[in-house]
């Protein structure tokens, strides 16, 4: 069987994928692990990958890797990971996976784009947006058909632009960031303490709290004003939003257009289209797989 073997790793799982070069999935799979024991990740890895060859039946055409952190300018290791996953930094995944071809590398985000612009809410894009929004917000650009990498393969952190050169600095030293306005870590200190997570704000917000539904009316004009000012930078054709905050539906796009309505420098009347992401937590696989078979 033709087919090509997408590997993402978050943070305490793997998501994996058996795809054919021309995006009909074919098996998928889910492995956990302990974050906390040493290089637990690496098993899982190893143990989602051989769960779909086994259903296979024979070794993938290509096989790619999607991870969180800074990836090498070889494209083979993540060169900069700090605080968690011990032991992904400086990885070679073709050794670690004992490839006989070479195992591309891409950054998460970065990956999740272009699964989305593979098989997603971005397909067939040559230029799109991706926001996470989550615990904090990741983000990911493709510009003229090829990923935004930049010199350190820092581009696409777009969840660490400012909104507030007087507010508090993100895990970045970036003062008044879209993460900071947006993401779930910092609810609880924007609610006033009301609030443990992003989820429970908006349930409230659906109950009638006025309270809640002036801070996340707050959370979602931060949001249009940092999609209007990627819009300016990047000029996309799609902007898409992912992640569990974007599970709000309704509740958060509906006032997003109406912000962005406002915001959104439109010329000749041309609006960007926000749409949310289509291929939920398998993005990242489909684009390491997509990253392979392109590398091929």
């Amino acid at each position: 069987m033709n087919y090509l073997l997408g590997l993402d790793l978050g943070g305490t799982s793997v998501k994996a994928v058996a795809v054919t070069a021309e995006g009909r999935v074919l098996e998928r799979t889910v492995e956990t692990f302990d974050p906390e024991r040493p290089r637990a990740f690496l098993d899982a890895v190893r143990a989602a990958r051989d769960r779909l060859v086994s259903a296979a039946g024979t070794p993938p055409r290509a096989l790619g890797v999607s991870a969180p952190g800074l990836v090498a300018e070889d494209g083979r290791r993540v060169a900069h990971m700090p605080g968690r996953l011990a032991g992904l930094e400086g990885l070679d995944w073709t050794e670690a996976l004992g490839a006989t071809r070479p195992v591309p590398v891409l950054n998460d985000a970065q990956a999740a784009l272009q699964g989305e612009v593979w098989l997603g809410a971005a397909r067939g894009a040559r230029n799109a947006v991706l926001l996470t929004l989550g615990t904090g917000v990741g983000g990911a650009a493709l510009v003229d058909g090829r990923l935004l990498r930049g010199a350190v393969g820092r581009a696409g952190h777009l969840g660490h632009i400012s909104l507030d050169p007087d507010g508090p600095p993100d895990i970045c030293g970036t003062p008044g960031s879209l993460e900071w306005a947006v993401g779930n870590a910092t609810v609880h200190e924007r609610s006033q303490g009301r609030f443990a997570t992003t989820h429970e704000l908006i349930r409230a917000v659906e109950a009638g709290d006025a309270f809640a539904r002036a801070v996340w009316l707050k959370s979602v004009r931060a949001l249009a004003a940092g999609v209007a000012s990627l819009i300016n930078v990047l000029d996309p054709e799609v902007v898409v939003i992912g992640g569990g905050i974007a599970r709000a539906g309704a509740a958060l796009f509906e006032p997003l257009a109406g912000e962005l309505d406002r915001m959104e420098w439109r010329p000749g009347g041309h609006r960007v289209r926000v749409a949310p992401a289509e291929l939920g937590e398998f993005a990242g696989a489909c684009g390491a797989a997509y990253h392979a078979r392109d590398g091929t």
